[in-house]
């Protein structure tokens, strides 16, 4: 059928195609059916929805599907029935357990960025990867396809470190600390992060209290040609767009298959042109790995990956067991790094973790001998030369470089809740801290989070203030409460833990 179209000023979250209900049966389409849209020599690809707002000769398309095309208002096109692409078939195949051929992986990745694939296709096959899992030939086809159908960055500038941590563990502002010590060291890094999935703040969250984090591939070329180093939105560029995609489903159905995760990761580090790359994987209770032992087999499929595509790997087992220094929550963060690279001093899991990696990134990197890296890191860090690395990455990302941390506003809603008794620190939950942050509205809120008094193994007495919940309303101060209330993110404990009688 042709038909002229008619921008919605909408996002349809599916990218969505809107037909009069008369078209629509006569053209024998029903709502989901693939379509495409021909204008000219280009494609585009959605799904139906049958809608009463649309007169007879008109398309309706939402600014999903402007995203792929730019339409313009009244412009005629041709609207046709798509079948099933041939990748159905092939993610059919791996629901049932089979193992796919690199140009099948190829196919499906394409179909994904194109949107041939519908939203319920690109679950099932997400799903299927949860359930059967991929082989490192599956996942090293499935790298590079994601990769290749995005845009890939070229820097002049070598060798190119880069740093990854799994997550998992609230309050993770390492990398903050880690990118400004490695590139003040004389090595390129150019870090790419992402917003909070299910954190209460991902790197480019906290990043984004003191400076812009979108960037095009241009601008962030010309930035670490400059100084070495960014900290940018990964999501603002066209690295990698399968996982962009991918990355819905799993966040609705609440999986992270493992095939995935490290092709995910390896693609956008593969994108940016990354020749040696740090993987850490924090390990503990409440994170996403819980075991030395299953941290040692994720660290050898990074590792192996790696390999395959020319880049050389290493993998770092962290302590995951409780919150990295004493904030979480993007602006409370914020202020955390900036003083710890101000004053070259900090919580000491903070300035452990962050020197720890720094200096395997400078062993890495050659610029420092084996088993210096973090010697020399620590040194970078209290000299206040990492802090000048800082001020260049904040100005060259249109930040204030003199901004100090008690400028940063943070919510000035607060219930600090106390020690209903006396005695040891033995456990904190890092998903009820997460919660709680959450709760509170975080990281969409930049000011809400919470301030740790404690850590495991500390002695408090009643009345000792364990932490403080920090919010931009009222409202959410509440949720944040309730929330704590109804878990237990701190563990109190005296020395004798339980009696047991002679029976």
């Amino acid at each position: 059928m042709k038909a002229k179209v008619r921008i919605l000023d909408m996002y349809s979250g599916r990218y969505s195609v809107f037909i009069n209900e008369k078209e629509a049966k006569k053209a024998k389409l029903h709502p989901d059916d693939l379509v495409k849209i021909e204008a000219g020599k280009k494609t585009v690809y959605g799904s139906v929805v049958i809608s009463s707002l649309i007169k007879e000769g008109e398309v309706g398309v939402s600014k999903d599907i402007l995203q792929l095309h730019s339409f313009s208002e009244g412009e005629l096109v041709t609207v046709l029935p798509s079948g099933a692409p041939e990748s159905v078939r092939y993610i059919k195949k791996k629901m049932r357990g089979e193992k796919l051929r690199k140009v099948e992986i190829e196919t499906i990745v394409k179909d994904i960025v194109d949107r041939k694939l519908r939203d319920i296709e690109i679950s099932s096959f997400v799903t299927s990867l949860e359930i059967n899992g991929l082989d490192m030939d599956e996942i090293a086809a499935l790298t590079i396809a994601m990769a290749e159908t995005g845009d890939m960055l070229d820097i002049d500038r070598k060798p190119i470190m880069d740093v990854h941590s799994i997550g998992g563990v609230p309050g993770n502002k390492t990398n903050i600390l880690v990118v400004p010590i490695v590139a003040a060291a004389g090595l390129t890094i150019p870090k790419t992060s992402s917003r909070a999935i299910t954190s209460a703040a991902g790197t480019a969250d906290v990043v984004e209290v003191f400076a812009e984090v979108s960037f095009s591939l241009d601008e962030i070329k010309r930035i670490v040609e400059k100084i070495g180093a960014c900290m940018v939105w990964g999501g603002a560029l066209n690295l990698a767009p399968a996982d962009d995609i991918t990355i819905k489903s799993e966040r609705a159905l609440s999986i992270d298959p493992t095939g995935l995760m490290l092709a995910s990761i390896m693609s956008k580090k593969y994108a940016m042109g990354s020749q040696y790359v740090l993987i850490d994987i924090p390990t503990g209770k409440g994170v996403k790995v819980e075991t030395v032992d299953a941290a040692r087999a994720l660290a050898r499929d990074f590792i192996e990956l790696g390999k395959r595509l020319g880049q050389y790997v290493e993998g770092a087992i962290t302590y995951g067991g409780q919150p990295i220094g004493h904030t979480v929550g993007p602006a409370l963060e914020a202020r955390e790094a900036l003083s710890a690279l101000m004053t070259g001093t900090g919580p000491g899991s903070l300035i452990e973790k962050a020197t720890g990696l720094a200096g395997v990134l400078l062993e890495m990197g050659g610029v420092a001998p084996a088993g210096m890296g973090k010697k020399m890191a620590r040194e970078i860090l209290e000299s206040g030369k990492a802090y000048q690395k800082m001020r260049e990455i904040i100005e060259e990302q249109g930040g204030n470089p003199d901004i100090k941390p008690e400028e940063i506003p943070v919510g000035d809603k607060t219930y600090t809740f106390t020690a209903p008794t006396s005695g040891y620190i033995t456990g904190i939950d890092n998903r009820a801290i997460t919660g709680i942050a959450r709760a509170a509205g975080a990281p969409e809120d930049k000011g809400a989070g919470l301030e740790l008094y404690v850590k495991v193994g500390e002695k408090v007495k009643e009345g000792d203030p364990l932490f403080t919940i920090h919010a931009e309303s009222e409202a959410r101060l509440d949720q944040a409460i309730v929330f704590a209330r109804r878990t237990e993110p701190i563990r109190i404990e005296g020395m004798v833990l339980q009696r047991i009688g002679n029976i």
